[in-house]
């Protein structure tokens, strides 16, 4: 109940703090990649339903088809702006908007691909049985995840065989030790560590 409160009235402050920052940065989408500034992907929430999550879109129109897995922020799909909105995880902003809507929670294991969830054993499937959330300890430790797979030869082999199943290590952590403490600690080593990347 505490965790819900906190969600929505972070979630509610922090999207009415940051709306004039919101429209700065979709202006800014929309002159370099003349889209939408706004991206929808459908992830898997808790109790194995899909969601739509929110981003700001960092890429070409259509990059999603060429693949799910982002190599590297020097991928070609991504834009001149993306790279900077990537670089400082300003993209998962618009996810306030689905921690408001009970979507997600700010802190809970990250909300995977359909495609990658049903690759999952029974076992790992457990992991749906709490709320996606904003950053967990998976989150923090491979939050360069993109560019570890790009000095990949086969990304998409590394990230379902290593990164997929370590991930799922670290959000069964989360699951065996969360409460509302353990929630602001990850929350502040995240923004640390958003804060302290070159």
């Amino acid at each position: 109940m505490i965790k819900r409160i906190f969600d929505i009235v972070f979630s509610f402050f922090g999207l009415l703090f940051l709306s004039p920052f919101f429209v700065i940065v979709s202006l800014l989408i929309i002159l370099d990649s003349r889209a939408c500034a706004f991206y929808g992907q459908r992830r898997v929430g808790k109790g194995n339903i899909d969601f739509l999550l929110l981003k700001f879109r960092t890429m070409e129109v259509g990059s999603d088809k060429k693949g799910l897995l982002t190599i590297g922020l020097l991928d070609q799909r991504v834009t001149k702006i993306g790279r900077i909105l990537r670089k400082y995880k300003i993209d998962e902003l618009p996810q306030l908007i689905n921690i408001l809507k009970g979507d997600m929670s700010f802190v809970g294991p990250r909300p995977e691909v359909r495609k990658y969830v049903d690759l999952y054993t029974p076992e790992q499937l457990k992991v749906l049985e709490v709320k996606p959330g904003l950053t967990d300890y998976a989150s923090i430790e491979y939050m360069d995840e993109s560019d570890l797979l790009a000095q990949s030869e086969n990304p998409e082999k590394t990230y379902i065989e290593v990164v997929m199943s370590d991930k799922i290590k670290l959000n069964f952590k989360y699951i065996h030790e969360q409460n509302f403490k353990t929630d602001i600690i990850i929350l502040f080593k995240t923004l640390l560590k958003i804060i302290n990347r070159k």
